[in-house]
């Protein structure tokens, strides 16, 4: 077995991926979801592309795990796209370029996309859970598996992105995915801004200490898997840690609560960044710089004048905070800057 050695990226707390053809907003954190089922929106329209969703009649704010299809097409040059699923043998050798993503989800399908451009012509596979979403991943170009590849196929670069919640054994599953990578490219493994031990609105980055083992199960997860990841060489991107809803009208929840955003375009970029510098046992983290509370990213919605109502108010008071990161490090060593400077720069674009 090849050992090499990892990189960690943490992606900030939330990840938004948005179409701006829609009128609905919804915002998307990743990792481990909560939610309260009586505070649920039923589903409103079709995904949009920052993890937001804009409705004219009706303004709404959630942070929830992405599952439905992006709208974008990956292919060949030629235009024809791959069908056949990992558990039987590839149409061609494995290639020097080729990728395998672990749960091709939102963020999945648009570092797909992105390594294409790329590397036109390359073989890009996608492991899911099910079969639900197999028919839209070959029409993307993406040849889906449900089964862990058989111990011939070795991938030069793999990312792993899908959410612990799915998962009875979560550092298992890396291990799995860090016995498909040949350890020649890299191994990206998208993790959460969690471990960061920063909940009182703080400031935030690189070098900030993780909460230390024994104190969150959440969090111990997290750090679990990412072990399992620089033990054997993998990339880990950070997402955030549960699943809520912000219903127009009044909201039980504290407005001076800190939320840092990237635009999921962002978040593939900077995983492409990586995963071709191939860096190795490095902890890389993902933001806009621009740490926003709840209240001021609600101001900022309804200040854009792009929507027909208005949010009313929070009125939590008691739960807990977030923290403000900054990944200027992270973006001098990689010599990456995102398209989204910021989340006001994004309403400016709708």
């Amino acid at each position: 077995m090849k050992m090499g050695l990892g990189t960690i990226v943490h992606l900030s707390s939330i990840t938004l991926c948005m179409h701006h053809t829609q009128t609905q907003i919804q915002f998307q954190r990743f990792g481990f979801p909560y939610s309260k089922s009586k505070n649920l929106l039923p589903s409103l329209s079709t995904t949009s592309s920052w993890g937001i969703k804009l409705k004219s009649k009706t303004l709404s704010l959630s942070l929830s795990l992405m599952a439905s299809a992006t709208h974008f097409q990956v292919s060949a040059e030629d235009g024809s796209v791959p069908s056949q699923e990992l558990g039987s043998s590839p149409s061609h050798a494995i290639g020097q370029h080729d990728l395998l993503i672990v749960g091709p989800g939102v963020l999945g399908r648009l570092v797909a996309q992105k390594w294409r451009q790329e590397y036109p012509g390359c073989q890009v596979f996608g492991q899911t859970v099910t079969t639900n979403h197999h028919e839209e991943l070959i029409k993307l170009g993406i040849s889906p598996s449900l089964k862990w590849t058989k111990e011939d196929y070795k991938f030069p670069y793999v990312i792993f992105c899908a959410p612990p919640y799915q998962s009875a054994d979560y550092p298992g599953d890396l291990r799995q995915a860090a016995l498909c990578w040949n350890g020649e490219g890299a191994f990206l493994f998208t993790s959460s801004s969690a471990p960061y031990d920063c909940n009182n609105n703080g400031f935030c980055d690189e070098d900030t200490p993780v909460v230390p083992f024994g104190r969150s199960p959440r969090t111990d997860v997290l750090l679990k898997a990412e072990n399992v990841v620089l033990e054997f060489g993998g990339s880990v991107v950070r997402l955030g840690a549960h699943v809520y809803w912000l219903e127009k009208g009044i909201v039980e929840s504290r407005p001076d609560h800190i939320l840092n955003l990237i635009h999921y375009e962002d978040a593939a970029s900077l995983s492409v960044t990586i995963l071709k510098k191939k860096c190795r046992r490095r902890i890389f983290l993902g933001c806009d710089n621009h740490p926003l509370s709840r209240q001021e990213v609600m101001d900022l919605v309804n200040q854009s004048g792009k929507f027909s109502k208005r949010f009313e108010k929070f009125t939590g008071t008691d739960d807990p905070l977030g923290k403000r990161l900054n990944n200027s490090r992270t973006r001098a060593e990689l010599g990456w800057e995102p398209k989204y400077t910021s989340f006001a720069h994004f309403l400016e674009t709708l």
